[in-house]
């Protein structure tokens, strides 16, 4: 059960790491306080090392922007006091698989790492650090900072671009709504998905945070954790219909938007061209009218030619008259 919960958040937290370029990039800024432009690339190394621990392991991943800076983001249900061991060891491999030389030395690379945990906070310290010992050579501390996902305020999230982790605020009332499932508390879940988290997904939607495409899928994310932590209680039926129809009215309102914006799009642009076309054919007549300036000026210096040549005649039968 544990493993298949796991394999649950694991699937949806790998599914808002590959939204668009813009979102992840953001969240790569929020989570480790960098300002790389919302066009850098990306590349992903999913970490493929199995260990004994898997049923109490989620997503995680190292991404590389613009082909040389990497991030290890990995996310976390409950404590784990072997997790920083498990981030040293992927963390190792990427680096050993990137390995570098000089004529001096050799050199492993490792990704900047940060823990998610999107539950768990008790007990939970804001950086693990491992140490490493050399002996005679000394030590080095090797530290993870973590984010504690259920103590960011939904304003840090926004204020950070965090929006692509929103669908998680579903958790916040989890343990709540395992012990009652009274009217105020169905109350407090609905007005969390459709203030807190739709609001959240639209506002940064209208600020351009994310795309059309992210708001989409961030709704349908939200509605897949809701049907797995919610929907099963009896006392849910009537929240059910009214978060379908709270996430169907959401997505149209935003396809609305997103119509009505690309219909001013398209209209503006017409008008420039009609207006481009304008200037063409102003210009064209221009032209027109130059060229017949042109050709009569031509005219005229032909004519001109013409009657310098018969005044050189004249001047020549003068001066041949004047001889005799």
């Amino acid at each position: 059960m544990a493993e298949q919960i796991s394999h649950i958040f694991d699937k949806v937290f790998k599914k808002i790491l590959t939204l668009s370029t813009k979102s992840v990039i953001n969240m790569i800024n929020g989570l480790f306080e960098t300002h790389y432009p919302e066009n850098s690339t990306i590349t992903y190394n999913w970490t493929e090392f199995m260990d004994t621990e898997l049923r109490r392991t989620l997503a995680d991943t190292i991404i590389t922007i613009n082909g040389r800076y990497s991030y290890h983001i990995e996310a976390q249900l409950e404590k784990d006091d072997d997790i920083v061991f498990r981030v040293f060891e992927y963390g190792y491999h990427h680096a050993d698989h990137m390995r570098a030389s000089s004529t001096d030395y050799y050199v492993l690379h490792f990704p900047e790492p940060k823990i998610i945990y999107l539950y768990a906070t008790k007990d939970i310290p804001d950086t693990y650090t491992l140490r490493l010992d050399f002996g005679t050579q000394g030590y080095f501390d090797y530290q993870v900072p973590v984010l504690k996902y259920l103590e960011t305020t939904l304003d840090e999230l926004n204020q950070k671009k965090l929006i692509i982790l929103i669908p998680f605020q579903l958790l916040k009332l989890r343990k709540l709504l395992e012990k009652n499932r009274s009217p105020e508390n169905l109350q407090a879940l609905q007005n969390l998905i459709r203030h807190d988290i739709l609001g959240s997904i639209e506002t940064n939607y209208a600020l351009g945070n994310i795309s059309i495409n992210d708001a989409y899928r961030l709704q349908r994310l939200t509605k897949q954790l809701y049907n797995y932590i919610y929907a099963h209680y009896a006392e849910m039926k009537e929240l059910n219909d009214m978060t379908d129809e709270s996430l169907l009215l959401d997505i149209d309102i935003i396809e609305k938007q997103y119509e009505k914006a690309l219909a001013e799009m398209e209209s503006a642009l017409a008008e420039k061209v009609s207006a481009l076309a304008e200037k063409d054919s102003a210009l064209a007549e221009k032209d027109s009218a130059l060229a017949e300036k042109d050709s009569a000026l031509a005219e005229k210096d032909s004519a001109l030619a013409e009657k310098d040549s018969e005044i050189e005649s004249l001047k020549a039968e003068i001066e041949k008259l004047k001889q005799r």
